[in-house]
């Protein structure tokens, strides 16, 4: 009986297509929650709850779930990690939820999940070039320049309809989308899995928030009705800090920042459709237009790097 041999360069184009599979499908599920959390956070910010209360929400609950993850392992975390913990959650942990927050309060929904998430990609494919050296392929710096015109038609089609965004508010989502890039780039290269990135952005973030917060009494939690402090707590602390962290986390890893970031600028396309019902924020025919053409973008932004030949 004869054995067939299948080449090792087949063998590795097969895993590899097995792993950006699994990158695309654990970007698809962070994509999904994080476009309802544009919706959900401004509803609540609309009624009785503020920022302050949607980022204890988010941290405290967050880090109370995952606080096994850190101290409950058989080896524990190097220094060197808890230190890292810290820059990663300056840039993608309260400060960002801030920022991202401020930025929705003073736009809209379909606004703010349009320039967050779509110059985020840019941001982080442009700085690996002179950081790491990544060059970008021509379709994704293809991808990347539609992306660009995309939110410059859809940002002219909000004004034409309501006026100009806020300086500030614009100015607060784009930090936003440019911390978000940086902490992508430095995750991949950091050591970390998925689960201890996400775990130890939680701890810090409540750390040095959660306290501020308490003291200062900027509460408003006793304003809300239960049911929507049970829904919040659940979209907050468990599927925004674990569930969609740690799906963003492990598509990083197994796509690469630059493809698991273009993903993301899918976020205007689910978040214009949602929020027609749940904001009553219907985008104008331009803004409509400008959302096709950011998901174009996308597919190119998005598509793989080429694998070089073997010698």
């Amino acid at each position: 009986m004869s054995i067939k041999v299948i080449p090792a360069p087949q063998v590795a184009v097969a895993s590899g297509n097995r792993q950006r599979l699994s990158g695309f499908l654990w970007a698809a599920l962070s994509v999904g929650i994080f476009s309802g959390w544009f919706v959900v956070t401004r509803f609540s910010m609309s009624h009785e709850l503020r920022i302050w209360d949607i980022m204890a929400l988010r941290f405290g609950i967050g880090a109370i779930l995952l606080l096994p993850f850190l101290f409950g392992g058989k080896t524990p975390l190097p220094p060197g990690a808890w230190r890292e913990g810290i820059l990663f959650a300056v840039l993608w942990g309260a400060p960002f939820v801030f920022l991202v927050g401020l930025g929705l309060q003073m736009t809209s929904a379909a606004a703010a999940a349009a320039i967050s998430p779509a110059l985020m990609p840019v941001f982080a494919g442009l700085m690996a070039w002179p950081l790491f050296g990544e060059r970008p392929s021509r379709w994704r710096l293809l991808g990347y320049l539609v992306i660009v015109l995309g939110l410059t038609a859809l940002v002219a089609g909000h004004a034409r309809l309501h006026g100009w965004p806020s300086p500030a508010g614009l100015s607060l989502l784009i930090g936003a989308a440019l911390t978000w890039g940086v902490y992508s780039l430095l995750f991949r290269r950091s050591g970390l899995s998925p689960l201890q990135a996400s775990a130890l952005i939680c701890f810090w973030s409540a750390v040095f928030y959660v306290p501020i917060y308490v003291v200062l009494g900027w509460s408003r939690l006793d304003l809300a009705s239960t049911q929507e402090l049970i829904f919040q707590v659940i979209y907050q602390g468990l599927m925004m800090s674990v569930v969609a962290t740690i799906a963003y986390n492990r598509a990083v890893t197994a796509l690469g920042a630059a493809a698991a970031a273009a993903m993301i600028a899918l976020l205007p396309v689910i978040v214009s459709s949602v929020a027609i019902p749940v904001l009553g924020e219907v985008p104008s025919w331009l803004e409509g237009i400008a959302i096709v053409v950011i998901a174009a973008g996308v597919i190119f932004a998005a598509r793989p790097a080429p694998v070089p030949a073997s010698p």
